[in-house]
């Protein structure tokens, strides 16, 4: 049994789901498991993960919009340090995930036909986002 670790920088343009699955399945390549649980941490209280439909975009704007619905921006939240888009960010965060558990069978990731990795980002503005990344196995 061995493990690996390292940090991914995401950049984001702003708010949206953003697909990451090729960046994280570089770096599964590279360390080169046959089997194992691969988990990723999102270290942010307005960003997070998810594994989304990656074929039809209609599907992650649907998805994007219902949180827009849920945790609208307001100013009618106390928090409100960074603006308008913060406290929604952090419900939305908090609605979602900021950990994902994948499994890696025959050296991959054991994804679905549509399924994609996704950093949704919660905030207007661009953010580099840092994300955790942990192999187990062998």
């Amino acid at each position: 049994m061995r493990q690996s670790t390292t940090m991914l920088t995401i950049a984001t343009p702003g708010q949206g789901l953003h697909e990451i699955t090729r960046q994280i399945t570089e770096w599964v390549d590279a360390e080169g498991y046959d089997a194992g649980l691969l988990t990723i941490f999102c270290r942010h209280t307005s960003a997070s993960l998810l594994i989304q439909e990656n074929a039809a975009p209609a599907a992650r704007r649907d998805v994007e919009r219902y949180f827009a619905r849920i945790a609208p921006e307001s100013t009618d939240y106390e928090h409100d340090d960074e603006g308008p888009d913060d406290m929604p960010a952090h419900l939305r965060s908090a609605l979602t995930q900021t950990q994902l558990g994948i499994p890696l069978i025959d050296g991959a990731m054991v994804l679905g036909t549509w399924q994609g990795i996704y950093l949704f980002e919660h905030r207007r503005r661009p953010h580099r986002r840092t994300l955790a990344l942990h192999m187990l196995g062998e």
